[in-house]
This record gives structure tokens, C-alpha cells and sequence, in this order.
């Protein structure tokens, strides 16, 4: 009996050595207050084909850009697939967990627990923190390509990792494209406005397909050869060739999607290859609060404040007047507390908002409202309406008058906490010390008429575009007038970015008079609708790059899919974002670094595909584009690919999952 039970505990020692060591349960701490233990149930799958011993390991992802993630706990999947990690949870709510399943190579697995053995090409990746921890934890294609996409930017050789809030929101938005409790698509990807009113759940589906190719087929070596970067190494698995797919969309897009083909475990599928494997999700708030949203900017946590040009209306026949919310929303896509806000003496706010060094929430009031309104604009026209960051009106009921505010469009606020806004029906800016309203001052700039957007650069200094005569003005901190910039292909030019070099990028929409002074939204309509698929209908369509002493480049950039472009942003990287008023599309060009472009690219080379962008049918007419902490481009569907004047308003913001560099957010003082 004695040797029966000695054989029953040496075979238990023996499986224990086979799930491996759980790192963190021999180091995890002990005593009073020590965190309790916590198991985690799951199951690894191929599309409904259980994957049995595959190696499941818990990570805690590293805290910044150069920590390594940490080893919770480590196990093997049972032959149906099913495993369970026990673990202690970290003692920080933010921080982010996640699992990798590896399996073995060909041949099978590695004997007797030896994990110095290889895996193989397949790693199926879920993340668990970001939304409640599913009672079982499913592992698939799926989930992997959620981890892929969302995480693109911080999914590494040794792992996970990145700095707070754009790690911590990236894992969340992981939870809008699969749900990790049944392996199915999330329910904000498969609902209005996205599901089957977009394309992009057949294509997410299809992503899925293509990693099981290599899952449970035979086309391992194929994917990856694909997935690899122009002069970039191969992807060592699939959850590699995943990120490197979501980080260079458009390479070997067809090839990709042929190889597809050879799996069919999720459907529905995309019916044929897409011009680029970007992944854009689209978020509409409450579903009855977004109408002709402007323009974004980003808190410190990475919330979206958007200005909202209308009041919400769904029947675009019905006259709509000018919208009295400013939005908030948070990375998911959902309202922030309280949000949207109002009062402060917020009427049809357009393309102007900014954040100052207090987190503070600033809207310019252009007064748009759809034909047929009642209310006579004049006098809600000339004002700003500034927020705490938890919604309360800190401007009067009336808004923020002084320093000249007329029609007022772009804003941006530099380090030391001034806010610009430049005046489109006034012919000036004006400057706002401190974030101080009552100190503000009007900066005339006799040389620019329709002033419409602004951006500061690396140095404090303050770029100016003037819409309605093709020209930019660059303004010295405290104003004073350093260079009047013309040529280089300005034409109608609207909104300027500035990169970490101290360049400006302008964005000429070449025939789009923006609707201020004597120009009305109904001449704005009728440029758009006059521009075609055909080149010749919209000349001057193009990026003017201005270098940091005010020289233009002296030819402009055109092709990479752009089509009266609109906003403009740079990423982490440098590389430069276009939102079009038309054509549905995203361009993307390569900016002065080099090194964050393919091989051989030059300043101003299109990185999107040349005839088409990254195309989306998510996309309506865009004006404003930003990027935020976790890599995600934000743009503002602001009006309907066919807008009636009474209520033009598109009801949506867009995501491109995870395609550019992040963009870190200023901290609060």
C-alpha cells in the first residue's frame, strides 16, 4: 500500500514538471496582505479543433518601452485543448496580462517537459486585462489577431510591453474585435456601426483565416515569407506575422489573401483581397449624439474630445441646428462620465479644439448649423468654450470672447500652456498666455486670408495656414511675424502638422474653399462634388513640406491615395497621415526619418498604395485626423459621402487599428 501510494506521488511530481515551473508562484510574495492566488481556465483552439499540449503562458506585460514582461504562469493544454494557470495578480491595477500559446514543432512535442526544445512557427496570443477576466479564456486566430492589431505597436521580439495609457488602452480596444470569453467576434465589431455595414468584420474574419492556414495546414513557411517587412527579418510565428502585417498593410496584400483561401474556419469572409490589411473600426458614442463631428485631440489618458458641428439628427431632410455637445469619449469608444458636455456657450463648433497644460478643454464656436435652422449664427459665431476635464463649463454662458474671436477654426496650445486659435472670418489669431482668457490678445496676419488651421512646433514657434490665398505664415512664440511662406505647392491649403524636426506639413486640398467669411458651406459642397475619380477635377490635391527655416520644398507630394485632403498628423515615427475629404481613403507618406520608411523611400514617397491609399468603406468625407498613445489613427467622418445642406453631418468616428506610430500625450500639470 506504502508503495502504491509512493508511485501515485511521483507520477504527480512528474505532471508538475511536465506543465513547467510557474515562475511567478515561486517568487510571489507571502504573509499578510500578499495578493490571493488566482487560476485562470482556458482553452486553446483552431476554429472549433481543440489544440492539445500546447505551451500557455500568463505574462505580465513590461511596464514601459525597455521592460520585459514577467512570467506568471506557465502550463500545457490537455488533449481537448483545455488548460488552467494558476498565478498571483500584480498588485498594480494598470498593469496588462496576457497569454501566449506555442506550439511544438513538427514531430511532436518536447519530451519529458524539456522546454529547451524549439516551438514551432504557431503562437495564438489573448489579452486579459482590459475588460473582465472571462470565466474560460479562449485562445484562436481570432483573439490573436485582436492582440496583433490593437498591440502592433508594442508586441516586440522579447514580448509585450509599453508605457502608460497607451499599452493599457491598446489591451482594451483588443476586447472591441474579439471576445476572449468565446473566441467569436467582440460585440462592438459585430454591432451598427460596424458589423455588416462595413467590411471590416469579413476582413478581420479572413485575417484569421490566413493565420490558420498555418495553424492546421500546411502553409507555415508561406505566411511568413509574405508577412515579412521589405528589408525587415521574417516573423518567427504566427502572432509576428500578424503585428507585421498590421504594420505594413498593403505589402503582398493579394498574395495574402489568396493564401487565405486554404482555410475557411470564420466566416463571413472578404469576397476578395482588400488594396490593404488595415483594420478600421468605427465608434458612434450613444448611437444618437454624433452629427458632423470636426476634429479630435486627446487628455493624458488618451480620452477623445471631439467638436460636434450639429445637433444629432438621423433624417439628413430634417434642418439641423448647430451642435451644443462637445464629446468625450474614452479609447473603447464609449461616453466618459457625464459626457458628452454642454453650456459654456458651445454653438456649432468646427475644426478648432486643444487641451492645455491643465488638461483643460478648449472649442472654437464657427457657428455651423444645417439650411432651414431658425437661429441667426451671427452672434454664437465669436467665441470660445473651454471644459474641466470632467465636463464643467469654465467659460461663461455666452463663451470666451476677447482677443478677436471670429468664425474660429484650427487651435493648438504649446508646452508653456498658450492656446492659439486662428480666426478664419477675422484675418488674425489669437493667443491666449497660460491658458488665461482674460489675457487673450488678437494677432492680426494681414497676409493671410481665411487663416485656418495652426501647429506648433518642437521650438514653441506657431504655423498658420491661409485657405483663401495659398499661403502660411510662421509666428514667433509671442506672436511677432517670423516668415510669410507661399509656393511649394500650396493651393487651398487647410490643415499643417509639425514633425520632431521642426518641418511643417500642409495639407493642400487644391479646390476646397473652406466656409468662412464670404464662402458658405453650400460652395464647400458643390467643390467637393464636382471632384471626381478623375485627377484633372481636383488639381493641387497634395502635401507642401516647409522646412524649419520656412523654405519649401520646391515640388509638392502627391499619389499615396491622396484626394482633398483634409487633416494631417505625424506619428511617433514621422511619417506622415492625410485624411481626404473624398475618395473614402487614408494616405500615408514617408516623412524626413529615413529609417521608419521601406527600404529605398525618399521624403514625401507614398508608404499607402499610390492609386488607392489605405481604402475603407468606413470611411465618409474626413476632416479631421489624429493619432493617439496606443498607435490608433483617429479621423472624424464629418459629413455623408452625399450630404444634403439641411443636415450634412456624418455619425462616426473611425479607428485604423494600431497603424501608426504612437504618439504620446502631454502630461497634466
Amino acid at each position: 500500500m506504502r508503495r502504491h501510494r509512493g508511485v501515485l506521488l511521483y507520477a504527480a511530481l512528474l505532471a508538475q514538471l511536465a506543465a513547467g515551473p510557474s515562475p511567478a508562484s515561486a517568487t510571489a510574495p507571502t504573509g499578510p496582505g500578499a495578493p490571493l492566488p488566482t487560476s485562470q481556465c482556458g482553452v486553446v483552439r483552431s476554429g472549433e479543433t481543440p489544440l492539445g499540449d500546447a505551451e500557455v503562458t500568463l505574462y505580465q506585460a513590461g511596464a514601459n518601452g525597455s521592460g520585459r514582461p514577467r512570467v506568471l504562469a506557465r502550463t500545457r493544454s490537455t488533449a481537448d485543448g483545455h488548460f488552467t494557470l494558476d498565478h498571483h495578480r500584480p498588485d498594480d491595477p494598470r498593469a496588462v496580462l496576457y497569454v501566449l500559446a506555442e506550439l511544438p514543432r513538427p514531430g511532436g512535442a518536447p519530451a519529458d517537459g524539456d522546454r529547451t526544445a524549439p516551438h514551432g512557427p504557431v503562437t495564438l496570443a489573448a489579452v486579459l486585462s482590459g475588460a473582465d477576466a472571462p470565466t474560460e479564456l479562449v485562445v484562436n486566430e481570432r483573439t490573436t489577431v485582436a492582440v496583433a492589431y490593437a498591440l502592433a505597436r508594442f508586441t516586440g521580439p522579447d514580448g509585450i510591453s509599453g508605457p502608460h495609457p497607451g499599452l493599457q488602452n491598446a489591451a482594451a480596444i483588443a476586447h472591441n474585435l474579439a471576445d476572449t470569453g468565446t473566441g467569436g467576434i467582440a460585440a462592438t465589431l459585430a454591432s451598427p456601426p460596424n458589423g455588416p455595414l462595413t467590411s471590416t468584420m469579413a476582413e478581420f474574419n479572413t485575417l484569421a483565416n490566413l493565420l490558420a492556414s498555418c495553424v492546421t495546414g500546411d502553409a507555415c513557411d508561406r505566411l511568413l515569407d509574405l508577412a515579412r517587412p521589405p528589408g525587415r527579418e521574417r516573423p518567427r510565428d504566427t502572432l509576428r506575422a500578424a503585428v507585421d502585417i498590421a504594420r505594413t498593410p498593403d505589402h503582398n496584400a493579394a498574395a495574402l489573401f489568396a493564401l487565405a483561401q486554404t482555410s475557411r474556419s470564420y466566416l463571413p469572409a472578404l469576397p476578395a483581397a482588400p488594396a490593404a490589411w488595415t483594420v478600421a473600426l468605427r465608434y458612434d458614442g450613444n448611437g444618437h449624439e454624433i452629427d458632423g463631428p470636426g476634429n479630435i485631440a486627446f487628455d493624458a489618458d488618451g480620452n477623445a474630445w471631439v467638436t460636434n458641428n450639429y445637433r444629432y439628427g438621423a433624417d439628413p431632410t430634417v434642418p439641423v441646428c448647430g451642435g451644443r455637445t462637445v464629446l468625450k469619449l474614452t479609447p473603447t469608444g464609449h461616453d466618459a462620465p457625464g459626457a458628452p458636455y454642454r453650456g459654456g456657450g458651445l454653438y456649432g463648433a468646427g475644426f478648432g479644439i486643444t487641451l492645455d497644460a491643465r488638461g483643460t478643454a478648449w472649442a472654437g464656436n464657427f457657428g455651423f448649423q444645417g439650411t432651414g435652422c431658425p437661429i441667426d449664427p451671427a452672434p454664437l459665431e465669436r467665441s470660445l468654450s473651454q471644459f474641466a476635464p470632467d465636463g464643467t463649463p469654465l467659460s461663461p454662458p455666452e463663451g470666451w470672447r476677447q482677443g478677436g474671436i471670429a468664425q474660429p477654426q484650427g487651435m493648438a496650445t504649446d508646452r508653456a500652456g498658450t492656446v492659439w486659435v486662428a480666426n478664419c472670418g477675422g484675418g488674425s489669431v489669437t493667443r491666449i498666455p497660460d491658458g488665461d482668457a482674460g489675457r487673450a490678445r488678437e494677432v492680426p496676419t494681414p497676409a493671410l486670408r481665411k487663416p485656418f488651421d495652426t501647429a506648433v512646433d518642437p521650438v514653441g514657434r506657431l504655423w498658420v495656414t491661409g485657405n483663401g490665398n495659398d499661403t502660411v505664415q510662421l509666428l514667433a512664440p509671442d506672436g511677432t511675424l517670423r516668415q510669410t511662406v507661399t509656393g511649394g505647392g500650396l493651393r487651398r491649403p487647410l490643415a499643417v502638422a509639425t514633425d520632431s524636426r521642426g518641418n511643417a506639413w500642409v495639407s493642400n486640398s487644391g479646390v476646397l474653399p473652406v466656409p468662412c467669411a464670404d464662402t458658405t458651406p453650400a460652395d464647400l459642397a458643390a467643390a467637393a462634388t464636382a471632384a471626381t475619380d478623375d485627377p484633372a477635377t481636383r488639381p493641387g490635391a497634395s502635401v507642401t513640406l516647409i522646412r524649419p527655416d520656412g523654405t519649401p520644398a520646391p515640388v509638392p507630394f502627391t499619389n499615396g491615395g491622396l484626394f482633398l485632403p483634409w487633416g494631417i498628423a505625424v506619428d511617433g515615427d514621422d511619417t506622415v497621415w492625410v485624411a481626404n475629404f473624398g475618395g473614402h481613403r487614408v494616405a500615408r507618406l514617408c516623412g524626413t526619418d529615413l529609417t521608419a520608411c521601406p527600404p529605398g523611400f525618399r521624403t514625401g514617397q507614398p508608404i499607402s498604395p499610390p492609386d488607392t491609399g489605405y481604402p475603407s468603406d468606413g470611411l465618409d468625407r474626413n476632416t479631421g485626423l489624429r493619432i493617439d498613445p496606443s498607435g490608433n489613427v483617429w479621423l472624424a467622418n464629418n459629413w455623408r459621402t452625399v450630404p444634403l445642406q439641411t443636415n450634412p453631418g456624418g455619425h462616426e468616428l473611425v479607428l485604423l487599428v494600431g497603424a501608426a506610430a504612437p504618439v504620446p500625450t502631454p502630461p497634466r500639470n
